[in-house]
């Protein structure tokens, strides 16, 4: 079956993604300036991570049983609603409506998104496979890629640039109506639902979507690989350091710098749209985390602005051959019943490690220094890539069609 764009639930669905993508990436930027501005410290920078990582880890499997067990939708639109109540507290935090200590308020706000996060995607993945056939989902996995990677392009960019001219406020600002119009795209979103799945005990249910992961070698490898380079590997979180220490730049800068990766991204989704990759899928998979670990090592070694976006931006390209042969995986490995559960496992897998990323990177560049830091997490993302090719034969040698 030939692949159409003009799906209209698709393409709902993609606006809701786009949206939603553009409102936390845009407070992602402005609050990692904020911080910094307020402490100058790279600890903090790191502490931004783990404020977000602590609630999505706690709430990321019970999201997956009720996305599975309730309305796919629902929880969206409820996600949506969490994070404009989050950038509207931003927004009180930067005008000083709110007394105290502005950086725990912060804290607390990205605490926030980490919960509406922990919904987000399983609400997306359950409702991706409603809409689709599944004939047609290595091509779409490659146009949500790239709608998610033009998220990570603009928001940022608009962030930086929108501190840079009109202030935090504004930025914080737009961001709420993001999440008003993402939420308003999900409810205009028909879809036929299946039936609630059996209700089985909460625990029993979630001990279900664990057993499945952890014993299918594939999908366990292929998560856990991109778990570890993005948390070794990841050198996001240290950008404003870099700004303000090493590039000497303001936060439009630092909008750069943040859209540049997905900018690789983006292409690189646009261009496996067209030309989805079916051979030697997992060897595809391994180099290009092999490839990123190699950019982030070249990208804090150069003192050169636009050098650094460039590695940054190959860093992207090797990312986007990443995310769209992991989600094609799990698409084409997953019951229909258990989108939402593996949805969620795979969330805690790859979204709290950008988080617990950010941690490390803090961690690290606190005692190791920033450049070394950046260094020992690229080296460390080529080890994480030798070791699963090495444990992991089935990923190594997978073609998509043995899954079908």
């Amino acid at each position: 079956m030939a692949f159409r764009l003009s799906n209209p639930a698709f393409l709902k669905l993609l606006t809701f993604r786009i949206l939603i993508v553009l409102a936390y990436q845009m407070m992602g930027t402005v609050v990692g300036w904020h911080i910094y501005e307020l402490t100058h410290d790279t600890l903090a920078l790191g502490l931004i991570g783990l404020a977000e990582a602590i609630p999505y880890f706690c709430c990321a499997l019970f999201a997956g049983y009720a996305v599975d067990h309730h309305s796919r939708r629902m929880f969206g639109v409820l996600a949506s609603l969490l994070l404009l109540l989050n950038a509207l507290t931003l927004v009180a935090v930067s005008e000083s409506w709110i007394g105290g200590n502005a950086t725990l308020w912060i804290y607390g706000s990205i605490a926030i998104t980490g919960v509406a996060r922990a919904f987000i995607g399983p609400s997306y993945s359950a409702m991706f496979a409603l809409v689709l056939p599944r004939e047609q989902y290595a091509r779409a996995s490659g146009i949500g890629s790239s709608v998610f990677q033009f998220g990570l392009v603009v928001g940022p960019a608009i962030g930086g640039l929108l501190v840079a001219w009109a202030g935090k406020t504004a930025a914080y600002g737009l961001a709420t109506g993001l999440c008003l119009a993402a939420a308003l795209a999900l409810l205009s979103l028909r879809i036929n639902e299946p039936p609630p799945a059996e209700s089985a005990p909460l625990f029993t249910s979630i001990g279900e979507g664990l057993r499945f992961v952890f014993s299918n070698q594939i999908i366990f490898a292929a998560q856990s690989l991109d778990m570890f380079a993005v948390l070794f590997g990841g050198a996001v979180a240290m950008l404003p350091a870099f700004i303000h220490d090493i590039f000497h730049y303001g936060p439009e800068g630092l909008g750069i710098l943040r859209a540049a990766p997905a900018i690789g991204a983006v292409i690189t989704g646009l261009w496996l749209t067209r030309h989805p990759i079916n051979l030697h899928a997992g060897r595809w998979l391994l180099w290009a985390v092999a490839g990123f670990g190699l950019c982030m090592i070249s990208f804090a070694l150069t003192t050169n602005f636009w050098v650094a976006g460039l590695m940054l931006m190959l860093s992207g390209v090797c990312d986007g051959v990443s995310v769209v042969m992991r989600t094609t995986i799990l698409q084409l490995a997953t019951p229909d019943n258990m989108r939402g559960r593996v949805s969620a496992i795979n969330g805690i897998f790859i979204g709290s490690s950008n988080e617990l990323g950010a941690f490390e990177s803090g961690i690290a560049a606190r005692f190791l220094g920033l450049v070394p830091s950046v260094i020992f997490g690229g080296l460390m993302t080529l080890t994480v890539v030798a070791v699963t090719a090495r444990l992991a034969p089935k990923l190594r040698q997978l073609q998509l069609h043995h899954l079908d």
